[in-house]
């Protein structure tokens, strides 16, 4: 009877064994940092669609906060990985990689010809000449310009460094200062440098320089100062800057006080409910300085990435597909007014959108910004060095000495 007894519970065990590790089988476990309303909505909105292809498989989706998310991101990766998470591209995605934190999904580029679709953003995915992830969203950084101001000074949209400083100069001369910005929160002065870096110095110098492998003080650096002076010195900056944040810079751009704006298409909301209308408000790519530089453009990607502990990872690779195609990103990006990565999404119906997606399709890479190229002690030492720059431009040397301590510091950490 013993023996009976304990092959039926036996059996039990083993029928229970085999039902829990078929519902794990059957779970993918997603850690978000879409907190942002609109964000959630659309992330929750693909999720919904991947289980509606995909029956067989629960989905449980933990939103976590933005900068909550940044601080246990590594913990939980480690400790009680999920199956997918939501990160950043380039350098954040590095120290992933470099841990062994992160799972090669190189097959799925392969498999799904994603170096064609996702082909801007390839770069910034690939560690090692591996892909360790996939994106899914991003936005497009450029110059908003007052048309209306332009055609009344007889200004055509500048393409070259030498167009926007004669621009700029016929602009002060009547009056209106050339750029609106506000620099009370100092990143905004990183779009300024990468921007000149990019157009000046490529793709490749700007990654060396921001993972540490170039001083501050390269005559490379200096250079970029070089055309930075050619913009402050003539005082064609909004003055007083830095007593303002971004969004109370628009106010300047709106009434016609200042001519442009460099900054992200998150800005086009907040200008045209100020009342620039599309026949007032344009957009333009950063002009060229440097010929023979390839145009790599800003714009911070949100990404998907396999924890290299997941449970789960063939689902993992299941869902990393679906949000890989272009009407799914087509999809997320009308409910965010972000961008789709495929470049085989259709274009969306937002003229700025539109003119961003035209822009970023054939960049020859893609920065993720300042502050998320650079390690954060760095990159707030760069901000700052920045502001203090564009206040003082006399501190031009005294600035670079101080950034090149700090990145002395901070690698060899």
């Amino acid at each position: 009877m013993k023996i009976v007894q304990y092959a039926r519970q036996g059996a039990v065990s083993l029928l229970l064994t085999a039902a829990l590790s078929c519902a794990q089988a059957g779970t993918l476990v997603i850690n978000s940092n879409a907190a942002d309303t609109a964000v959630k909505n659309a992330f929750d909105a693909a999720v919904a669609g991947f289980k509606a292809e995909n029956p067989d498989v629960d989905v449980k989706v933990n939103t976590f906060d933005t900068e909550g998310y940044k601080t246990s991101i590594r913990n939980f990766l480690s400790a009680e990985p999920p199956d997918v998470v939501t990160w950043y591209a380039g350098h954040r995605m590095a120290p992933f990689v470099d841990a062994g934190l992160f799972e090669d999904v190189t097959d799925l580029w392969t498999k799904n010809g994603l170096d064609q679709s996702l082909k801007s953003a390839a770069s910034a995915m690939t560690l090692n000449g591996k892909k360790w992830g996939i994106p899914y969203s991003y936005y497009a950084w450029g110059i908003y310009y007052r048309k209306d101001l332009f055609a009344k000074l007889g200004i055509q949209p500048p393409t070259t460094w030498k167009e926007l400083l004669d621009a700029s100069a016929k602009l002060k001369a009547n009056g209106i200062t050339p750029f609106a910005i506000g620099t009370k929160q100092p990143w905004t002065t990183a779009s300024w440098f990468d921007y000149l870096d990019m157009r000046m110095n490529g793709y490749a110098f700007h990654m060396d320089l921001t993972s540490g492998k170039v001083p501050y003080t390269d005559k490379r650096v200096e250079a970029v100062f070089d055309r930075w002076d050619e913009l402050t010195r003539p005082g064609y900056f909004l003055a007083n800057h830095a007593s303002y944040t971004w969004e109370e810079a628009v106010p300047a751009l709106v009434k016609g006080e200042a001519a442009m704006y460099l900054m992200g298409n998150f800005a086009v909301a907040p200008m045209k409910q100020a009342g620039l209308g599309e026949s007032q408000l344009g957009f333009m790519p950063f002009p060229q300085i440097a010929p023979n530089v390839p145009r790599a453009e800003e714009a911070p990607i949100e990404t998907l990435h396999i924890p290299s502990k997941a449970r789960n990872k063939a689902d993992a690779r299941r869902f990393l597909t679906y949000m890989s195609r272009p009407d799914v990103q087509a999809r997320f990006g009308a409910m965010t007014e972000e961008l789709p990565v495929n470049r085989n999404a259709p274009p969306p119906t937002d003229p700025y959108l539109r003119a961003g997606a035209a822009m970023l399709a054939d960049a020859a890479g893609l920065s993720q910004f300042y502050d998320r190229d650079a390690p954060a002690e760095m990159a707030k030492a760069g901000m700052d060095g920045f502001q203090h720059y564009m206040l003082q431009p006399d501190s031009r040397e005294e600035v670079l000495k101080h950034l090149e301590q700090v990145r002395q510091r901070v690698y060899k950490q």
